[in-house]
C-alpha cells in the first residue's frame, strides 16, 4: 500500500525517565515509608495490615497470570505498589481482612478486568478504597471516629465556631485533640520552632502543628504517616518517575481556595483559610503525589493533565470544606478518573491522529 494512502494515528504518549518497574518500586518505597512511620505507634498494626494486602494482592495478579506469557510481569512490582497505596488510604485499626478484600478487588476488578496494567482507567487503589468505604461504610466510619476531620465534623454540626477559623481550634473545643503537655517532644519541637525559627520573621507556630507530622491517634496510616510520606514525595520528585508539576497544579489550586474559603465553615472570614491543615490531613499528600500523577490512569497531554489536576484541586476543596467528607480527596480523584476515557478520547482525536485520503 502506498504510504500516502495510509490513515495515521498516534495513540498520546508520555515520555517518561523511568520504565515500569522502576517507577512501581520507587512509589512502593515512598508508601513503605509512611507505612512504617504510622506502625511506630500502633504496636506495628500498621505493617500487618500492609503486609496481609500485598500477599492478597500479588496471590491476586499471580492467579491472572499463571500460566500465560505474561507471568513475568508480576515482577514488575505494580501489584505491590496499588497494595502499599491502597493501605495509605485506610484507617490504621481497620481490621486486615477488609483490607485483604480491597486488595483483590483493586487486582481483580479494577486492574486485570480491563485488561491489566495500563488499560486500567480508575486507579487500583481508588478502586479498593472505595470498595472498602461504599461496601462497609459504618464499619470505615467508626474506625476514624476520633481521627481530627471526624471531630471536626462532629463539632460543626454542634454549632462550634472559631473567630480565626481554625480547624485545630475546633478540634480543641470538640475532643481536647492535640494537647502536647510542657516536655513532651512535640512540645519541645514547637517551642524550640518558635523561639529559632519563627521569632525571626515575628511569627509563632499555634500549639498542634506539630502533631501531624508524629499523629498516635486514630486516622488514616498517610495523615499517621505525613513526615515520612513528605521524605517519600522527594525522592519521587526528584527521580521524575511521573510529572511533578501536577501535583504542583493540584496544591496550588486546592491551597489557593482553602486560604480564600476555608477559614468560612470553621466561623472565621474570607481569606484567613488554614492550608496547613487543608494539606496535611485528609490524604491530600497521597492524593497529590501518588494518585493523581499516576501517569497510567491520567491524561497523556500536558493540557489535559493540567485540566484534570485543576479539577482535583477544586473538587477536593468542595468536597471537604462544604459536604464535610474528610477524605474527600479520594473521591475528587476517583472522579477525574472516570472522566480521563473522555479527555483521552479528545487528545486522541484532536493532537495525536490525522487521517487523510489522497
Amino acid at each position: 500500500m502506498p504510504e500516502k494512502d495510509i490513515l495515521w494515528y498516534r495513540r498520546a504518549q508520555i515520555n517518561l525517565s523511568w520504565p515500569t518497574a522502576g517507577r512501581m518500586w520507587v512509589v512502593s518505597l515512598c508508601a513503605g515509608l509512611a507505612i512504617f512511620q504510622s506502625s511506630l505507634s500502633d504496636s506495628f498494626a500498621s505493617l500487618f495490615i500492609a503486609l496481609s494486602t500485598v500477599l492478597a494482592a500479588v496471590l491476586t495478579e499471580f492467579l491472572f497470570y499463571f500460566r500465560t506469557e505474561k507471568a513475568g510481569m508480576i515482577r514488575d512490582g505494580s501489584s505491590v505498589a496499588s497494595a502499599l497505596v491502597l493501605v495509605l488510604l485506610l484507617p490504621n485499626n481497620l481490621h486486615p481482612l477488609y483490607a485483604v478484600m480491597g486488595g483483590v478487588f483493586a487486582m481483580a476488578v479494577v486492574k486485570h478486568s480491563f485488561g491489566g496494567l495500563g488499560s486500567n482507567w480508575m486507579n487500583p487503589a481508588i478502586g479498593g478504597w472505595l470498595f472498602i468505604r461504599c461496601s462497609w461504610p459504618e464499619i470505615f466510619n467508626k474506625s476514624l471516629e476520633m481521627s481530627p476531620w471526624a471531630i471536626v465534623s462532629a463539632g460543626i454540626r454542634q454549632g462550634l465556631v472559631d473567630p480565626g477559623g481554625s480547624p485545630l481550634e475546633i478540634l480543641r473545643l470538640g475532643g481536647g485533640y492535640f494537647s502536647s503537655p510542657v516536655g513532651s517532644l512535640e512540645w519541645t519541637v514547637q517551642s524550640f520552632l518558635n523561639s529559632r525559627v519563627f521569632s525571626l520573621f515575628n511569627l509563632e507556630l499555634p500549639e498542634g502543628y506539630v502533631e501531624f507530622f508524629n499523629s498516635s491517634g486514630m486516622g488514616i496510616i498517610a495523615d499517621r504517616g505525613v513526615f515520612a510520606l513528605l521524605l517519600g514525595t522527594i525522592i519521587i520528585t526528584a527521580s521524575q518517575v511521573s510529572r511533578s508539576w501536577v501535583p504542583a497544579v493540584y496544591l496550588g489550586v486546592y491551597g489557593l481556595l482553602i486560604r480564600l474559603f476555608g477559614a468560612l465553615p470553621f466561623g472565621g472570614m474570607l481569606g484567613n483559610g488554614d492550608i496547613f491543615f487543608g494539606f496535611f490531613s485528609g490524604g491530600t499528600i497521597v492524593a497529590a503525589f501518588l494518585l493523581l500523577a499516576d501517569p497510567v490512569t491520567g491524561p497523556k497531554s500536558n493540557w489535559g493533565a493540567l485540566v484534570t489536576a485543576a479539577g482535583a484541586g477544586g473538587l477536593t476543596f468542595i468536597f471537604r470544606y462544604y459536604g464535610l467528607e474528610g477524605y474527600g480527596a479520594f473521591f475528587a480523584i476517583a472522579l477525574i478518573n472516570a472522566l480521563v476515557p473522555l479527555i483521552r478520547d479528545i487528545e486522541s482525536r484532536r493532537f495525536y491522529g490525522k487521517g487523510r485520503n489522497v
